[in-house]
């Protein structure tokens, strides 16, 4: 059966509706840097190399490689309750109306895991709280959402791949709102996992550096309202970006470790790239993921030569400043990625002292102006998981 189109409009090979336009009306953070995604631009550009990496206090680590992570001094565990309720609570408490038939994607890897070690170690605690949809069921119960919701889970790639779901829900015609709700905490069993993969740096972590040796965990969240233009339009939403691509794609390589080649992160841009129905050459600049990690910050290198062969296209990690928030890096990232876009600037990579010789010429320790109203953000995860996707800049700053 044929769908009926207006004029001008075209369906994808996928059936999506290429005249909805998928808009970001709202849009707040949480990091160890502070609440809110106008304060973490602020601290972010405010000229200094600051970063939210210290030594970590909430449980020993004197039998780790490292001392150190970016995770949120004053997160309370409230009863028997995981402490992810507070990071939750300081999320909702930034964002405007949410329209009760949103569909809710939360992103999450470990939901409240710290409950987990209490229960193993005695401690009353909730168990309900180490499911992943227990953050999905506290969200819609919060914004009194209507609709069913579900939980993504796939490394680090989690919140770019909700987003690009989301995307995909409202340009299809399926949802004329979506939440998109992503979160992860820093807990002993999780700093131990990565501690016993070798992964962590034994000092902040250094994206692009020559002597990078490793990421700094992080912890936060962020929220993102996503809203067909025109039900934006009627409700009088503000514009902070478009989301115009996304494409996701694994590289099957290795159950920890990229492909050197970035075959999977180039097969996402590439997606994405067709998706929004652009050249390699009207991208502006690009969030790259950026951990630190020898191997992740080559393949990631190695990819954008290939893809913007012959350009010094700048790149940018936050990393640095925040810590590797693990599932809510994509997300966080998409939201400064819009602020981004609006002021026309680049952030600086804190963290970054000399260039490996890939990065020569595309990262940069200061921030710097961007023209042009495209930006690729683009995240990698365990599993060979990459996801990618492309804002355009919105007509509003509007941010909390």
């Amino acid at each position: 059966m044929q769908t009926a189109l207006a004029a001008g409009e075209t369906l994808c090979p996928s059936g999506i509706n290429r005249a909805t336009r998928v808009w970001i009306t709202d849009a707040t953070t949480v990091t160890a840097l502070g609440d809110g995604l106008h304060g973490l631009w602020r601290r972010l550009l405010s000229g200094e190399t600051e970063t939210a990496i210290k030594p970590v206090r909430r449980f020993p680590v004197a039998g780790y490689r490292t001392h150190i992570a970016a995770h949120i001094e004053d997160l309370k565990q409230p009863g028997y309750r995981s402490m992810i309720h507070s990071l939750l609570d300081r999320l909702f408490s930034g964002m405007g109306p949410v329209p009760s038939d949103s569909v809710i994607i939360t992103a999450t890897t470990k939901a409240g895991i710290d409950n987990l070690e209490k229960l193993r170690r005695g401690v009353p605690a909730d168990p309900n709280d180490i499911l992943l949809d227990s953050v999905v069921d506290a969200v819609s119960q919060r914004f009194g959402l209507t609709g069913k919701g579900i939980n993504i889970s796939a490394a680090c790639a989690s919140s770019a791949i909700a987003v690009a779901r989301g995307s995909a829900l409202i340009a299809a015609g399926r949802a004329e709102a979506v939440l998109v709700f992503c979160v992860d905490i820093v807990t002993e069993f999780v700093f131990s996992g990565f501690s016993s993969l070798g992964a962590l740096s034994s000092a902040p972590c250094m994206p692009f550096d020559r002597d990078r040796n490793g990421l700094s965990l992080g912890e936060g969240g962020a929220v993102l309202l996503l809203m067909s233009d025109k039900r934006a339009k009627q409700e009088g939403r503000p514009h902070l970006a478009t989301v115009v691509g996304w494409g996701v794609a694994n590289d099957a390589h290795h159950v920890t470790a990229p492909a050197p080649d970035g075959y999977g992160l180039i097969k996402a841009v590439r997606k994405a790239l067709n998706r929004a129905m652009l050249d390699e050459e009207q991208v502006s600049a690009i969030c790259a993921h950026g951990t630190g990690t020898i191997y992740n910050d080559l393949m990631e290198m190695t990819a954008f030569r290939h893809l913007f062969r012959g350009r010094n296209l700048p790149v940018y990690s936050v990393k640095g400043a925040i810590g590797h928030t693990m599932a809510a890096s994509g997300g966080i990232e998409v939201a400064l990625g819009a602020k981004a876009l609006y002021e026309k600037v680049i952030p600086p990579t804190v963290g970054l002292l000399n260039p490996a010789d890939e990065a020569i010429g595309m990262v940069s320790p200061d921030a710097a102006q961007m023209s042009g109203d495209y930006l690729l953000t683009s995240n990698s995860g365990f599993g060979g998981v990459n996801a990618a996707i492309i804002l355009k800049r919105g007509e509003e700053a509007s941010c909390h």
